[in-house]
Order: structure tokens, then sequence, then C-alpha cells
């Protein structure tokens, strides 16, 4: 009677299904469940003192991080920034850039012809006309807005204001 126990390979290929011991005697499948028993035991024992080292070595690995500043959002980081630079040193990537720059080179340079033809321009002058004439109400108005402000600084002696934003600050 041969007692070797199933490599890995040979169990997951039976998929799961316990083995056929149909030809074997009581006495035989009773020693074969010892034997496996006995395995089980051992690599249950092999499996806690796996866990039990991993542990030490995740404190530790934890412990010298901590020593070296490294935090989870800079690793976080890290792995992204590499994921990002895999990508773009991927062929499809580069692939890809090559293909987008000759879009928009071809995009802009139909933009430019466009711009010259008789219909861009017959727009642009509407639109510039539009411009023109809104910009004449807002004038007009702004007028009346003055002579409010002329009103308030022969009262008080200063101008009236509405504030402003100073340009370097991005209004947000």
């Amino acid at each position: 009677m041969s007692n070797v126990s199933p490599t890995v390979e040979e169990a997951m290929a039976a998929d799961h299904v316990a083995p056929d011991l149909s030809h074997l005697t009581a006495e035989e499948k009773e020693q074969q469940e010892k034997i496996w028993r006995e395995e089980l035991v051992q690599i249950e024992d092999e499996i806690v003192t796996l866990r039990t080292v991993l542990a030490a070595k995740m404190r530790r690995s934890a412990e010298l991080k901590k020593n070296l500043g490294i935090t989870f959002l800079k690793e976080v980081s890290d792995d992204i920034n590499q994921g990002i630079k895999n990508v773009k040193e991927s062929n499809v990537y580069q692939k890809t850039s090559s293909v987008i720059g000759g879009l928009t080179s071809n995009i802009t340079n139909k933009l430019g012809q466009m711009r010259h033809s008789e219909s861009f321009r017959s727009i642009e002058e509407k639109v510039g006309s539009a411009y023109e004439n809104v910009k004449g109400k807002v004038i007009s108005r702004s007028g009346s807005q003055q002579s409010i402000n002329e009103e308030g600084r022969s009262r008080s002696g200063s101008v009236v204001t509405s504030p402003t934003i100073p340009e370097e600050k991005p209004v947000a």
C-alpha cells in the first residue's frame, strides 16, 4: 500500500472533490484518514507559526517606517507616482500620445484655416458689433454711476467705490 498524500497540484486538479477510497479496506481507509489528520495538524501549526512571525515582522516594519518618517500617505503617494510612471512608460501610452499629438496639430491647422474664411470673418464682425453695443450701454449706465460718485465726493470729500479684488489673489 502506498501512503503518499496528494500534492497541491493533484488536490487542485481533483477540483476539491474527496478522493475515491472505495477500493481500500476499512483499515486502509482509517490509516489514510489518520495520515491526513496528522498532516492537517502539522500544516495548521505551521500556519500559526507563520502568522506569528509575520505579525512580528509587520510590527518591526512599522517601527522602522516610523523611525524613517515614512507615513501611510507617503507610501500611497509613492505607489500612485510609480503607477503613473509605469503607465507613461508603457507602449500603449506612447502610441496614444503620438496619435493625440497628431490630432491636435491637425485641429489647430484646421482652426487656423477657418479663421481666414469669409464665414468666420462674418461671424467675427457680428460678435464684434454685439460687443460694441453692450459696451456702449454699459458706458452710458456708468455715467449715471459716475454722477452718484461725484455727489458722494461733494458730501464726504471721498469717492464711493465698489469693493475690488486684488489681482494676485484668486477668487475662491
